[in-house]
Formats: C-alpha cells, sequence, structure tokens
C-alpha cells in the first residue's frame, strides 16, 4: 500500500463560485502510477467544500439556491458580533456540505459516472486562493 500528497491552488471569485476539480483529481491519480485504490480531495480553509455533482450551469444555480435557504447570506450570525465579519453563512453552509469527497479508482482512472464531477465550491464573501489537497491511496 502507497500514499501519496499532491496540491493544486485555486482562485475563486466569492460565495457561490463553483469550479470544477475533476481534473485536479485525475492527475493526481495518473502521477501515482497506482492502479487501484482511493482518492480522498481536500479543501484547506473553513468557508468552502466539496462535493460530486453534475457540473453544469443549472445544477450549480440550484445547489447555490438551497444553500441561501438553509444558511441565508443576510441573515444574522454571531459570527459576525464576535469578528467583525460578515462570513457567517460561509461558516455553516461549509460545515454543512464537508471539506472533502473520496473518489475509488480502478485501472488507474476515478469511478465517477458519466455525469459526476468532483467540484470545488466557494462560500466566502470574498475571492480567496484554496490549496486543494489530494491523497491517493492504493496500489
Amino acid at each position: 500500500m502507497m500514499v501519496e500528497t499532491h496540491t493544486h491552488e485555486i482562485s475563486t471569485k466569492g460565495q457561490g463560485d463553483a469550479h470544477d476539480i475533476t481534473a485536479v483529481a485525475a492527475r493526481a491519480v495518473a502521477k501515482s502510477g497506482m492502479r487501484a485504490g482511493i482518492a480522498t480531495v481536500f479543501v484547506v480553509g473553513s468557508t468552502a467544500g466539496v462535493t460530486t455533482i453534475e457540473f453544469e450551469p443549472g445544477a450549480v444555480h440550484d445547489l447555490n439556491g438551497v444553500f441561501e435557504a438553509l444558511a441565508p447570506r443576510e441573515a444574522d450570525y454571531r459570527h459576525h458580533l464576535r469578528w467583525g465579519d460578515d462570513n457567517g453563512s460561509s461558516h455553516v453552509r461549509a460545515a454543512l456540505l464537508g471539506p472533502s469527497v473520496t473518489i475509488p479508482f480502478r485501472d488507474g482512472k476515478l469511478l465517477l459516472g458519466t455525469w459526476q464531477q468532483i467540484v470545488l465550491l466557494e462560500f466566502d464573501t470574498r475571492p480567496r486562493r484554496r490549496e486543494i489537497v489530494v491523497q491517493v491511496l492504493g496500489d
């Protein structure tokens, strides 16, 4: 069993911005030379998340709409009072989604569905530079 860790940086535009990072994960698996195992894709930070979804504008819009309904940007958050900022919704949204996904791979290829991509969702209220960590475990 082997483990390799790869990192990648992405610039985001702020809350609601989404990036297809499937190729980032696929490159990490390919570079590892491993044939089978799992790849965990993780975003560093407490105001972004990673999931899988069909990466197309309608699905991304719908997902952002759900997060707006669950944790509205303009709601009152105690986090704002404590730190004097405006990203309470960002922390709540990121906690709901989570920072990572784990994808199996076989024959050096991620086992994703035809319409399934790995997506970084930015929840912070300002542009950010995000570090993506892909850890590959396998043989």
